[in-house]
């Protein structure tokens, strides 16, 4: 089943993996860590199984509908943001703060504002999205589930994941202490390859 309305390419020719739907806060405190425009992707080893939807392995840095963290971590000190990088669960100083808008270091033929300005607006404070980074596989091995009114949690590749019995707390970042990042309210399938929730953070 898809979402009402419609729209030329269904969607589909967005450089964006996440829609907004019903807009939260666009956030742009704090500046990109150096490591949010040069980490892999998908960045751990951990969860060798891993796939997800959307992602081009190819692109470095975080991706658009990506998880981003707080980086208390990184050189550059306090509020700096970024994906999980090559930080360890559970690290001082990084937690989840929302989900990126845009792929940091931008897409080819169009502008590139997140090198020019260190910035990397990302959503909090609520909203509804539809999102087409997500985890497919989980370490188990084995295929990832989504259900309506699973609640999403940042995998430890910092993409939304499903906390349910398909998943394993080896799955999420932070493991059995995993933010609650939101509700879903759709999962994706054959005619929408978007999950859509209810953002919690």
């Amino acid at each position: 089943m898809a979402l009402l309305g419609q729209a030329s390419g269904g969607w589909t020719e967005s450089s964006s993996a996440l829609r907004l739907l019903h807009v939260g806060i666009r956030n742009t405190v704090g500046i990109l860590a150096t490591d949010a425009f040069t980490q892999t992707n998908p960045p751990t080893a951990t969860m060798t199984t891993s796939t997800s939807a959307g992602m081009d392995t190819a692109t470095l840095g975080v991706l658009s509908g990506s998880v981003a963290f707080t980086r208390g971590d990184a050189a550059g000190g306090s509020n700096e943001i970024g994906g999980v990088g090559a930080t360890a669960a559970g690290t001082a100083g990084v937690t989840e703060l929302g989900v990126f808008i845009n792929t940091a270091v931008g897409n080819a033929y169009e502008n590139t504002p997140g090198p020019a300005s260190g910035k990397g607006p990302y959503m909090s404070g609520q909203g509804t999205y539809a999102n087409s980074l997500y985890e497919t596989s989980s370490s188990t091995p084995g295929a990832v589930t989504y259900t309506t009114g699973d609640p999403l949690v940042a995998s430890v590749n910092g993409y939304l994941i499903a906390n349910n019995a398909s998943t394993v707390n080896a799955d999420f970042y932070n493991g059995a202490t995993a933010v609650l990042m939101g509700i879903l309210k759709m999962p994706a399938d054959a005619v929408q390859p978007e999950i859509v929730y209810d953002q919690r953070v």
